[in-house]
């Protein structure tokens, strides 16, 4: 599962979870984007988002953080993520976990066709976006699940803003991503 994670929140883990059970994965690997190619930068350094990863998904024995992408340079691209994981992998099966939301633009992907080749793509449906969004521009016929279960309607964005405001963001973000926020001045 992949995104900036700025910071993780909630949504993700809930998403990933419903991925992991509907799937039975026996692990799901959080990476967060070096440098993503279809939004602005992230607001904060690599090695805090990586952290906040880490920070949230320790209690989770399936859970684990990658930092695959952080150490790449360039633009993080999927498709060459997903090869790279198989590389150090040999043999093994790798699920893409994504968001509606971002499923939504697999038509802009590079190298969609090599990505679904090498992978299959489990699709969450994040609340308050369309169930059909991306799946015209995929081959039904193709490696693409969608995956049910409930979803929470946080954003990155919003916890962000609370921050700014001087708002609690406790219950939207584990408790140690909140203190780790909160110590490192995050997103003032």
């Amino acid at each position: 599962m992949g995104g900036t994670f700025d910071p993780i929140h909630l949504g993700h883990l809930r998403a990933a979870e419903s991925a992991r059970e509907a799937l039975g994965l026996a692990e799901v690997a959080f990476v967060p984007a070096g440098v993503p190619p279809h939004r602005p930068g992230p607001q904060t350094s690599s090695i805090d988002r990586f952290a906040m990863v880490c920070l949230a998904t320790a209690a989770h024995p399936a859970f684990t953080a990658s930092d695959l992408e952080l150490r790449r340079e360039g633009a993080s691209y999927t498709v060459d993520t997903v090869a790279a994981l198989l590389a150090a992998r040999p043999g093994a099966t790798v699920v893409l976990i994504v968001g509606s939301d971002a499923f939504a633009e697999i038509g802009s992907w590079k190298d969609r066709e090599r990505l679904f080749a090498l992978c299959s793509v489990a699709v969450v449906l994040r609340p308050g976006t369309s169930a059909q969004a991306g799946w015209e521009s995929v081959d039904m016929d193709s490696r693409v699940a969608r995956v049910e279960g409930p979803g929470l309607p946080i954003s990155a964005t919003v916890v962000r803003q609370r921050v700014r405001d001087g708002l609690s963001v406790r219950y939207l973000v584990p408790d140690a991503v909140a203190d780790h926020i909160a110590k490192r001045g995050l997103y003032r």
